[in-house]
């Protein structure tokens, strides 16, 4: 049960013993962007901690156990449905172990694989890997910088590089709550460190550790029988999705229900030639006969390709052009500190009277009137004629091959296309990473006048033609504006929805997955469960397996939030 202030002040001063009182943070303000998620869901917790080492990690889920307290574990706290934050209605008091500190990456046999500590963000693996002429498992996220490597190897999370699939791995180092409430330590990283918590933990957190203790790989570090798995256009089943019960081992599609100290994951050489084609046209089926024949007949897959509606682009390019601004001026490395100074701001402008959170959203929009287009000419040409656009990387031998068919489309379809430069193709790229919070901004600064920002991720069966989503009138006329862009080889798509003011978001979102469901589509793609899904049976036992207290991350799929599941 919650304990009482007596009581949470001793279990305050016992994490401060171990990570002193500096990385021990209690109060409203303070733990406040830890407790609040990317799409504003927030909750309430007994404190925030940050271990600065793995042994201080396992020492303070240690004092957590040992006081019954619920646990969740959280990294860049980048997740787009509540599952590394608190929820209401849990029966013990939580805390937030936050991994932000613990970032180090560890190149392996020769850089063919990485060893990524909790903290480690996507960012700094792709930089580590760069001087190794290395390519990480995915790359700048689809809807946020700053993103963790074991946060989307724990949900599965997929991305936009069509080759890789989800992220996955087979070898992770994860404590584990028993039944009867004993921690215990699994090292699957296949790297021998010792047999003692603390002799594994402090072994691999300073190196100590060579390569004549690294065995090779028993197992999969990445998934490797996805890239044939993607090209059966005649599959009725989805490419992929967070709850494939192939892909649900270990660290691997915890979803917070492990706390993971480590993973292994290969890496992948860069390739030699990238050419980026941006695409337009005004039917569907034109899109439709470029996938299939690409994933059919291509002797290589794309790098990328990423969908957008017109409306979508247009729309973006009103509400997030301030962030590809930013990108482009103070590069990936300095943004996710921007918008963690951004974040706690807000937290307390609202409480200041007269004053919102939301001010900081509209002096932004206002600079973003302002500020130069960075679209090129050629790219705003072809998203004004064109109904649906896709931005087409590909490599190699496949670049001349791509030229070649989208020439042929062109003479017998409506087909418009541009070969891109590289500046061009960068600009672009980061166009389509800002459509993920073009939503937001438009509910953050409009909030007054429109309902909410009703965000879905789904997959379609592979052997789907016919894509595009045809909406009802009576559901229809309920929403302010519709945005669709996602992941076109693996047709996974981003569904995001500005809804009317006064309307009801959870009969309008159970009305939307029925719909869904009649067309064979899974759901959440790649974002998980989080609070806001109910998880499917399997991913449900999946997590009871795991964490059969439900001490971790209680609550997620729709889940009890009690004890040992209680009703």
């Amino acid at each position: 049960m919650p304990t009482t202030n007596a009581a949470s002040d001793n279990i305050v001063e016992k994490f401060r013993s171990v990570l002193g009182r500096k990385y021990v943070l209690t109060g409203h303000h303070k733990t406040k962007t830890y407790r609040t998620g990317y799409r504003g869901q927030s909750g309430e917790c007994l404190a925030v901690l940050l271990p600065g080492s793995l042994l201080e990690l396992w020492r303070t889920l240690q004092i957590a156990v040992e006081n019954d307290l619920n646990i969740i574990m959280q990294a860049a706290n980048t997740g787009l449905t509540g599952g590394s934050t608190p929820h209401a209605g849990y029966d013990h008091d939580v805390v937030i172990i936050s991994t932000n500190r613990l970032e180090k990456i560890y190149p392996i046999d020769n850089g063919n694989q990485v060893i990524c500590f909790p903290g480690s963000t996507l960012h700094k693996l792709e930089q580590t890997l760069a001087p190794l002429n290395r390519d990480p498992h995915s790359v700048i996220g689809s809807s946020c910088l700053g993103a963790s490597v074991i946060g989307g190897v724990c949900n599965n999370s997929g991305g936009a590089l069509v080759e890789r699939g989800p992220a996955y791995t087979e070898h992770s180092l994860f404590a584990k709550l028993t039944e009867d409430g004993e921690l215990a330590l699994e090292n699957g990283l296949g790297v021998d460190l010792g047999s003692t918590p603390e002799d594994i933990l402090t072994r691999l957190d300073n190196k100590t550790f060579s390569d004549t203790d690294i065995a090779p790989s028993n197992g999969m570090a990445s998934d490797h029988e996805y890239k044939d798995w993607v090209r059966d256009i005649h599959a009725p089943t989805p490419a992929r999705y967070n709850a494939d019960p192939r892909r649900l081992k270990q660290a691997s599609g915890c979803g917070g229900k492990l706390a993971v100290f480590a993973v292994r994951l290969d890496t992948f050489p860069k390739n030699t030639a990238e050419k980026t084609f941006f695409i337009g046209t005004n039917k569907t089926a034109v899109l439709t006969t470029l996938r299939r024949k690409i994933l059919a007949d291509f002797a290589e897959l794309p790098v990328l390709a990423e969908y957008m509606e017109q409306n979508c682009f247009k729309f973006t390019e009103r509400y997030g052009r301030d962030t590809v601004y930013l990108i482009k001026t103070l590069g990936t490395q300095r943004l996710p500190t921007f918008f963690k100074l951004k974040e706690t701001l807000a937290s307390h402008l609202d409480d200041i009277p007269f004053l919102s959170s939301s001010l900081i959203d509209q002096c932004l929009q206002v600079f973003s009137r302002f500020a130069p287009n960075p679209l090129p000419k050629t790219i705003k040409e072809i998203a004004d004629k064109r109904a649906h656009l896709l931005i087409l990387k590909v490599k190699d031998r496949s670049v001349d091959e791509t030229r070649k068919l989208l020439s042929e489309l062109s003479e017998d379809y409506d087909v418009l296309f541009h070969a891109c430069t590289d500046k061009e193709a960068s600009t672009v790229g980061l166009h389509r990473f800002a459509a993920a919070g073009a939503a937001v901004r438009y509910q953050t600064i409009k909030s007054k006048d429109v309902g909410e920002v009703l965000a879905l991720d789904i997959a379609l069966p592979r052997n789907t033609t016919d894509w595009q989503e045809k909406l009802p009138q009576s559901l229809d006329q309920k929403i302010e504006n519709k945005l669709y862009y996602g992941h076109f080889m693996c047709q996974v798509f981003h569904q995001d929805y500005i809804l009317k003011a006064g309307t009801d978001t959870g009969a309008i979102k159970s009305e939307m997955l029925d719909l869904l469901k009649q067309r064979g589509a899974k759901y959440p793609a790649e974002h998980n469960v989080g609070h806001a899904y109910q998880a499917e049976p399997q991913l449900a036992e999946h997590y009871r397996a795991l964490d059969p207290r439900n001490q971790l991350n209680p609550g997620i799929g729709k889940d009890s939030k009690r004890r040992f599941y209680a009703e």
